[in-house]
């Protein structure tokens, strides 16, 4: 492997195997999917399963191929402009509607954060740690993780925290789910419930998330991958879209196994909620100890995604230097602004103790934004890409179908849920 990701990604296949072809092009896909599946994901899937068993079990599923077709678009527009996703807006549409993308990026972005230091502080309490220790102690390490100047060190940290995750498959194994009941309950959906439709909103919400978009096509464009690249790019996709969406289909199988089934009124707020509840039924080890890992490198990797993802998007919309390939003194501004956003997340959760109501709501209101992020995504596919690269035919009535019907549920859903109608 040579020095920089852009160099390592360049290396045309034939210079060596087909796998070493596909581990060098491969992570933004896989890191950006990993944090996918952060803290408030967590929190949503172990509700679920607790208040409806295993009947969003196969919402999971059905969120597989429409969260590649989306982030597929992402990985489409980053290797044939080779821009990030603000630039891409800001040069296709102006800089006044790239500014609306990335006020709506800041939105999620410090929803997102809050729910991820609050579960690492939340995991931390859960070891005796004190709160400001444990998000100082996250701060720092995030910070410590991106001032390297290199893109590849940053993406194999973040893929490390995010395995972590992992740990949620063990947990499910030690719940002991019925199989029959899982293929009973999965097809049997309340429709007309709308505490169930808000919680199908907030999944949604938890699947398609904008700073998914802006991360994956600036990480893209920071690692220079290229047509070369498109296919192995789109498997790093894909593999990643599997990955979450089991892991939350887990998470959804532990809960509905235990506490759904004993205390199906059960509130899980919070992390240590959901720990405590499943103590009596995996033991203090896999519930503190397994689950605790788990949630910590869900919310570490999410962090780092979530506040590259708007310093890429700040940078590319104003201009400024933007990249992880340029120290720190060459690109001030996008380090201070991703150092703002950590730090930002971390005194929220510090100085306003009950944050614990966002979790879900943060997730929802994704899926309020779903139309915008949506939109604008496909209408660069439509005009900002080379024209033998564009959506056209069957795939872009496909892909436009995929999208108002996703974002429509999501709408639909979380209005519901609130009470409007």
């Amino acid at each position: 492997m040579t020095t920089t990701s852009s160099q390592a990604a360049a290396a045309p296949p034939g210079t060596g195997s087909a796998i070493r072809h596909f581990l060098a092009v491969a992570g933004p896909g896989l890191v950006v999917m990993l944090a996918d599946t952060e803290v408030g994901s967590v929190v949503t899937a172990a509700q679920s399963g607790v208040q409806w068993g295993y009947r969003l079990l196969g919402l999971q599923l059905v969120l597989i191929p429409i969260l590649y077709v989306v982030q597929e678009l992402t990985v489409r527009l980053g290797v044939f402009t080779g821009r990030g996703h603000g630039e891409l807006i800001r040069d296709t549409f102006g800089r006044a509607w790239a500014w609306v993308s990335v006020a709506g990026l800041a939105v999620a972005v410090l929803g997102a954060l809050v729910t991820e230091f609050s579960g690492v502080a939340a995991v931390g309490e859960l070891f005796g740690i004190a709160r400001p220790v444990s998000l100082a102690l996250s701060v720092v390490a995030l910070l410590a993780v991106v001032l390297t100047g290199s893109y590849r060190r940053v993406e194999r940290v973040a893929i490390i925290l995010g395995l972590f995750e992992l740990a949620f498959f063990f947990v499910a194994w030690a719940a002991h789910p019925d199989p029959a009941a899982m293929l009973r309950e999965s097809v049997s959906i309340p429709y007309a419930n709308r505490d169930y439709l808000y919680l199908v909103a907030a999944n949604i919400g938890a699947v398609i998330m904008p700073w998914m978009i802006f991360y994956q096509q600036s990480a893209i464009a920071d690692k220079r991958l290229r047509a070369e690249h498109f296919v192995a790019a789109r498997v790093d996709t894909a593999l990643g879209s599997v990955l979450t969406q089991l892991i939350m289909a887990a998470i959804l199988v532990a809960a509905a196994a235990t506490i759904g089934r004993a205390a199906p009124q059960a509130s899980l707020a919070t992390v240590g909620d959901i720990s405590t509840a499943l103590t009596p039924f995996l033991g203090a080890t896999m519930a503190r100890v397994v689950f605790g890992l788990g949630v910590l490198g869900a919310g570490m990797v999410a962090a780092v995604v979530v506040s590259l993802a708007l310093a890429w998007g700040i940078g590319e919309v104003t201009g400024f230097r933007h990249s992880l390939e340029q120290h720190p003194s060459r690109a001030p501004w996008f380090y201070t602004a991703y150092a703002g956003c950590a730090a930002a997340g971390a005194v929220l959760v510090l100085v306003v103790p009950d944050l614990v109501a966002l979790n879900i709501a943060v997730e929802a209101m994704n899926a309020l934004l779903l139309p915008i992020v949506l939109g604008f995504l496909i209408a660069l596919a439509m005009r900002a890409l080379p024209p033998q690269r564009r959506l056209r035919g069957p795939y872009l009535w496909l892909v436009v179908a995929i999208s108002a019907l996703t974002s429509v549920l999501g709408v639909f859903g979380a209005v519901a849920g609130m009470g409007v109608f």
